[in-house]
């Protein structure tokens, strides 16, 4: 945006300072002459003294104390005007030192460098509190950068490996006279299947951040039954007894999302655990305002270092690696974007016997 250039702030605030100091010096020097003006006669008067020896005593009038009193007073304003400019000029410069600072570091920001701060010193006032504002910030943004462009890498690598697969299958099939078509268009499916899963799982993810959705009051526990009722027979096939424990818990938010939210849970809950005679622990609460849906389920013991990155996206377990259902290693990074979509937070640990329990709390709202 393109602005005609006024006068500076510096400039602005020397002219103040000079003006009230002027004002100030000439309100003081009027009621000087005003209270001297009492004692003065109107007319100069000449008293003869009677004696030829001694000067006729002479008494100033109005006019001749103006003539003494005006130059010096206008010597004086003239001073004060100058040392109004020059104090103003130096005190104003003093004083938005801080905001010159804060404009570098935003050139700075704008030239695509985030690492930089202002870090002002000294004892807390505006400009620092403007400026540790600022830092913060630049902190953030750092680091959102920094997400979304791991975020782009790891896209763009998981979505460059069944493309790549596909061009694969594809080449061989066709170089390849004595090919098994039926073989080879069912593993192009299942590729072609974990592509199109990845591409939603992304799609969902961005709306999640964008908070792109209406609010309407939603109960979390029907939504439990739905999701249980759905995955009911992947948890048959896989020898997990799902038991859940649903309680009236309503919030507000998205529908689609919160659905979404309880199914991603669950199937994680399913696909991540023991090999037979699995158990996955559903419940939902509703307390102090807030309504919390927890996700237990059996499994391996895991590492709090890697418990801690499951949460991010592309971030998968060991046994994950290995598993049939893989997924897209977005199942808890959809989970925290919408639970941070809905102004809740998100909490992952690991049980001392094996497996995650995962907590997601949600403000509470009045069901519909």
């Amino acid at each position: 945006m393109r602005r005609k250039w006024g006068l500076s702030v510096r400039t602005k605030l020397a002219l103040s300072y000079a003006g009230l100091v002027l004002v100030a010096g000439a309100l003081l020097l009027a009621v000087v002459w005003y209270f001297l003006l009492r004692y003065v006669p109107m007319r100069a008067a000449i008293i003869p003294s009677g004696d030829p020896s001694v000067n006729n005593l002479f008494i100033p009038g109005r006019d001749d104390l103006w003539d003494a009193f005006a130059p010096r007073a206008s010597g004086a304003l003239v001073f004060l005007l100058i040392l109004g400019l020059a104090g103003g000029w130096l005190l104003a410069g003093r004083m938005l030192a801080p905001l010159r600072q804060i404009q570098a570091a935003t050139h700075t920001a704008m030239d695509g460098t985030l690492s930089h701060r202002v870090a002002l010193k000294g004892r807390r006032d505006e400009f620092r509190d403007l400026a540790d504002s600022f830092d913060e910030m630049l902190e953030r943004l750092e680091a959102h950068v920094a997400e979304q462009r791991r975020f782009a890498a790891n896209a763009s690598h998981e979505l460059r490996t069944p493309l790549a697969i596909s061009q694969t299958l594809l080449e061989v099939g066709r170089n390849d006279p004595d090919r098994n078509v039926d073989d080879l268009l069912d593993r192009l499916h299942t590729v072609n299947v974990r592509a199109i899963d990845l591409t939603e799982a992304l799609l969902m993810l961005s709306r999640a951040e964008q908070k792109s959705f209406t609010s309407e009051p939603v109960d979390l526990s029907l939504l439990l039954d739905e999701a249980a009722e759905t995955l009911l027979p992947l948890a048959e096939k896989r020898g997990v007894s799902v038991r859940t424990y649903g309680r009236v818990a309503s919030a507000v938010g998205s529908r689609a999302l919160m659905l979404q939210l309880t199914t991603n849970l669950l199937h994680n809950a399913v696909i991540h655990n023991l090999p037979e005679n699995g158990l996955v622990w559903v419940r939902t609460e509703s307390t102090s305002g807030n309504v919390e849906l927890i996700v237990e389920n059996t499994g391996e013991t895991l590492a709090p270092e890697l418990v801690s990155t499951l949460t991010e996206p592309f971030q998968r377990g060991t046994d994950r690696v290995r598993s049939d259902h893989a997924g897209a290693g977005l199942g808890l990074a959809i989970v925290k974007s919408i639970v941070q979509a809905h102004s809740g937070t998100l909490t992952v640990t690991a049980r001392p016997d094996g497996g995650l329990r995962v907590s997601a709390v949600l403000p509470g709202g009045a069901a519909g």
